[in-house]
C-alpha cells in the first residue's frame, strides 16, 4: 500500500504568480544559493528551482541563478559567500542555520532568505513575526518534535536500549534537538550514545557504531547531514540497523522510517520569498514562517529485510507505507 497526504500545513499557501509587465524586475535577477554538500546530494536546490519555475521564471532567461557548493566541507561556505556578494547577487539563499550566519555576518544588505531550525535562538531573526534586517525565510523548529524520534523507534522495537545519535557539532540547532531527545532517552530507558557527522569524521562514526553493538540508529537535522543521508542508508541495511531519517526523503531511497517535513515540497514555498523580494518587499517585513505539519514515512520492504514486525498501530499512524 501507498498512502500519500499533503506534506506541509504552511501559514501561507504558495500562489503561482505570473511575471507580468508591471510585476517584471526591471533586469534579469541574479540569485546566489550556498550549499554545504555536493552538487545533485541536496532536495532544497530541486525544490527551489520548482518553485521559482511555478512563479513563472525561467533560469538563464529572467532569472540568474548563481550555485556555490562547498563538498562537504563547511569551512568552504563563508568564501562562497563572499563570491557570490562579489558577484553583486541581488539575494542569498541559504539551508541551514550555519550558513544563513554565515551569510549575515557577510552582509547586513543583501536580501538572505534561510531555512533554518530555530531562527530566533540562532540570532539570525530577532522574532518569527518582525524579523527585522535582511534575512527572513522558514523555520523548522526539529528541536520540537525530536523526541518523538525515539518514541517512534521504541514503538517499532520494544526492546530499544541503545541508540546512536550523529550530529553536526557546528549546527546552533542541534543542541536544542540533542537535549529533547535526551529527556526522551530517560523517560523510555534508552542509552543515548552521540557521534560526529561531518565528511571528515563520518567513517571514523560509522565504524564505531557498526562496532558498538547498538540497537538503532538516529540522525540529528542538518543540510551537511542531508548530503550524508545515502552514505547512512547504505550502512543502517549493510549491518542491519534500524534507523530513522529526520528527512522524509531517505524513505524512498530504503530508509527505515522518518519523521519529518518534506524538505522539497518546504523549498518549493521557500521560493514564494524569492519572489516577493525580487518584487520589492523587504525581509525585514515578511513574517518567518514554521514548518505546521510533519509526516512519518515507513518503508516494509526495509523493515523485512532487517526482520521486523512493524506495529499495526504504528502502521496506521503513518502518513505514507512504501512496500
Amino acid at each position: 500500500m501507498r498512502r500519500r497526504i499533503f506534506i506541509l500545513g504552511l501559514g501561507t499557501a504558495m500562489v503561482a504568480r505570473p511575471l507580468g509587465a508591471n510585476a517584471q524586475p526591471a533586469a534579469i535577477s541574479r540569485v546566489g544559493y550556498v550549499w554545504v554538500g555536493r552538487r545533485g546530494t541536496n532536495v532544497s536546490g530541486a525544490g527551489l528551482r520548482k518553485g521559482l519555475s511555478d512563479l513563472g521564471y525561467e533560469i538563464g532567461r529572467n532569472i540568474t541563478l548563481e550555485e556555490r557548493y562547498a563538498d562537504d566541507d563547511g569551512a568552504r561556505v563563508p568564501t562562497l559567500i563572499s563570491e557570490l556578494l562579489a558577484q553583486k547577487v541581488d539575494l542569498l539563499v541559504t539551508p541551514g542555520s550555519f550558513a544563513t550566519l554565515a551569510a549575515r555576518r557577510a552582509t547586513s544588505t543583501v536580501p538572505i532568505v534561510f531555512v533554518s531550525g530555530d531562527p530566533v535562538k540562532a540570532g539570525i531573526v530577532a522574532s518569527l513575526n518582525r524579523p527585522g534586517g535582511n534575512a527572513t525565510g522558514m523555520s523548522i523548529l526539529a528541536s520540537d518534535y525530536s523526541a518523538k524520534w525515539l518514541e517512534l523507534m521504541k514503538d517499532a522495537l520494544p526492546k530499544l536500549t541503545r541508540v546512536a545519535v550523529l550530529r553536526n557539532l557546528d549546527s546552533p540547532s542541534t543542541s536544542a534537538e540533542i537535549e529533547r531527545m535526551k529527556t526522551a532517552a530517560q523517560a523510555l530507558g534508552v542509552d543515548l550514545s552521540l557521534f560526529r557527522a561531518n565528511a571528515e569524521e563520518i567513517e571514523q562514526s560509522l565504524a564505531s557504531i557498526a562496532n558498538g553493538a547498538f540497537d538503532g540508529l538516529a540522525l540529528t537535522t542538518d543540510p551537511s547531514l542531508e548530503s550524508l543521508t545515502t552514505r547512512v542508508i547504505s550502512f543502517a541495511a549493510e549491518h542491519r540497523l534500524p534507523a530513522i531519517y529526520p528527512f522524509s526523503f531517505a524513505v524512498e531511497q530504503g530508509g527505515l522510517m522518518s519523521y519529518a517535513t518534506d524538505l522539497f515540497e518546504m523549498w518549493r514555498h521557500v521560493a514564494s520569498y524569492v519572489d516577493r523580494i525580487l518584487k520589492g518587499e523587504k525581509p525585514a517585513d515578511l513574517p518567518v514562517e514554521q514548518v505546521e505539519r510533519i509526516e512519518l514515512k515507513i518503508n516494509l520492504k526495509t523493515a523485512r529485510a532487517l526482520g521486523l514486525v512493524m506495529p499495526a498501530s504504528l502502521l496506521a499512524r503513518a502518513d505514507e507505507v512504501i512496500e
